[in-house]
């Protein structure tokens, strides 16, 4: 399964009203560690399919979701569960940096 895109007007139905964890991944084209992190964001989509819904919101087209949660340097990943944040990784990380913040969450 691939990430999915959200956007202003899909985020709140799709990330916060979600009865699975969902890992956003806050990117824009520009970015070059955004494009370092893509194929780890898209392994875990995969790998943890049914457990966690992974998406991805490109903070150039979506500045109200962008201001919403302060996104500051991108790459940023947050894991929402019951549509609050429990995680938020900046940076590109190794995948098992993102493990380990996402899997304790997990059901």
């Amino acid at each position: 399964m691939k990430p999915f895109e959200v956007n202003d007007s899909s985020f709140e139905n799709e990330v916060l009203k979600s009865s699975v964890p969902v890992l956003v991944d806050f990117w824009a084209v520009w970015c070059g560690p955004c494009k370092m992190i893509a194929p780890v964001v898209e392994e875990i989509a995969g790998e943890y399919e049914g457990k966690i819904k992974v998406a991805k919101l490109d903070v150039d087209n979506n500045p109200d979701t962008s201001m919403r949660f302060s996104i500051r340097s991108i790459p940023t990943l947050m894991l929402f569960k019951n549509g609050k944040v429990v995680e938020q990784i900046i940076g590109a990380v190794p995948k098992r940096n993102l493990l380990d913040k996402i899997t304790p969450h997990l059901a």
